[in-house]
């Protein structure tokens, strides 16, 4: 898990926390990225997500990537907000997605509070049948949730220092999210391949934004 203390070797982060006692953490994450300049805002790539041209840390590159990073919000958030609407799974799934759900939510109005207004719009949505059916649910579940890890752990390089210790408590979240229902979905086949468990590796993989794009782009969710 990323943690304050592990990218704020230099103490940066902790003394503006300090200085910023009382504030929302946000209003903190704003401060951060609100004096990089104009957003340079990208072209859109396959149903809407941003094409990132990435160059050395800046706040103006963290307001692009955060944006990058709503958009995954945004997307995880509305397919769990539907799932629980349509009331067509039970038990522990159930359970997980209204808990996921309003954590993303949450992910999302901190995203937006943060970027104020150069966050991005949200686009709309066709989940299919992975809202109504629980084996689909919980298999889009875990492709979402791990591919939300490994986009966040992909720009953690392009970040700079503040953003990044406020972006490790969202993908450490999120990876509590996937250990969860991985669990509920492999525990009744523990025993067989290391994907069934709730910690499938030894080290959490990175994606690089193209390979995001090309695995949101594949699953046809987004429509503009």
């Amino acid at each position: 898990m990323i943690t304050v203390d592990l990218v704020d070797r230099e103490g940066g982060v902790r003394e503006a926390l300090d200085e910023g006692r009382g504030a929302t953490r946000a209003q903190l994450f704003r401060r951060a990225i609100i004096g990089g300049g104009t957003f340079l805002a990208g072209g859109l790539l396959i149903g809407g997500l941003p094409k990132l041209a990435l160059g050395a840390p800046s706040a103006s590159q963290d307001v692009e990537i955060l944006n990058f990073a709503l958009l995954l919000e945004y997307l995880e958030s509305e397919f769990y907000i539907e799932a629980v609407a349509k009331n067509a799974i039970g038990g522990e799934t159930l359970a997980f997605a209204k808990v996921v759900r309003d954590h993303e939510n949450a992910h999302v109005a901190f995203l937006k509070d943060a970027l104020g207004s150069r966050a991005r719009a949200k686009p709309q949505f066709d989940f299919m049948d992975t809202t109504s059916n629980p084996d689909k649910f919980r298999a889009t579940s875990i492709a979402l949730e791990d591919t939300g890890v490994a986009a966040y752990n992909g720009q953690g390089p392009n970040l700079t220092k503040p953003t990044l210790a406020v972006a490790g408590m969202i993908v450490s979240v999120e990876a509590r999210h996937a250990a969860w229902i991985r669990r509920i979905t492999g525990k009744p086949r523990y025993g067989g391949s290391a994907a069934n468990y709730p910690a499938p590796s030894v080290l959490e993989p990175s994606l690089t934004r193209a390979q995001v794009e090309a695995a949101v782009g594949k699953t046809g969710f987004i429509k503009g």
